[in-house]
């Protein structure tokens, strides 16, 4: 090889062999995580896991909240992983279940219906939005408010409600979710 070609090659060694050096210091064997074959295997440390928390009391799924509670306190509560009491929320649900639902945030414990015309009626609809407002399963845990239109000449006009239609359906869904609570507790 004569000179000339050694010193064109130089530039090229001198930019390519640090990037080599680097590329193999990133390559650490000790970092590599290598599968084993029982991974999946029912003695695997997920199974192990789900075992250990399925003995402590929970359901063995993911708890988003309440996970540090007792068990005694979470089940008083109808936690369950809701921002709210499970047992007012899915009471709500379903004593709401005739109409239909436009939106239901169980974190927040919002739940919207759409607007629903009673069978035979055409020219009334109405529309409800339940807040579920704690954990615990208290009377005043819930609130339901009702909105009403009548057809008019001109297209759907706002009506007023009574007050205790609204606290009819709260009292069902505190019924329902006493029911349920009782039905919980006998499993």
């Amino acid at each position: 090889m004569n000179s000339s070609r050694i010193f064109a090659l130089w530039p090229r060694a001198i930019f390519f062999l640090p990037l080599g050096l680097a590329m193999a210091g990133c390559s650490d064997s000790s970092q590599v995580r290598e599968v084993e074959r029982d991974e999946y295997n029912t003695d695997s440390k997920r199974e192990q896991l789900l075992r250990a928390t399925s003995a402590a009391g929970t359901s063995g799924g993911i708890t988003l909240f309440g996970g540090g509670t007792e068990k005694g306190q979470e089940n008083s509560a109808g936690g369950g992983g809701l921002g709210v009491n499970a047992f007012l929320w899915r009471a709500t649900l379903d004593t709401l279940a005739f109409m239909p639902l436009a939106s239901a945030d169980p974190f927040g414990g919002v739940i919207i219906t759409d607007w629903h015309a009673p069978g035979g009626v055409s020219n009334e609809r109405f529309k409800a939005t339940a807040y579920v407002l704690g954990r615990q399963l208290r009377s005043d845990g819930v609130r339901i408010s009702l909105f009403r239109q009548v057809r008019g000449s001109g297209g759907w006009v706002d009506a007023p409600v009574s007050t205790a239609t609204a606290a009819e359906l709260e009292d069902k869904v505190l019924t329902r979710a006493r029911e349920l609570r009782s039905q919980s507790a006998g499993r």
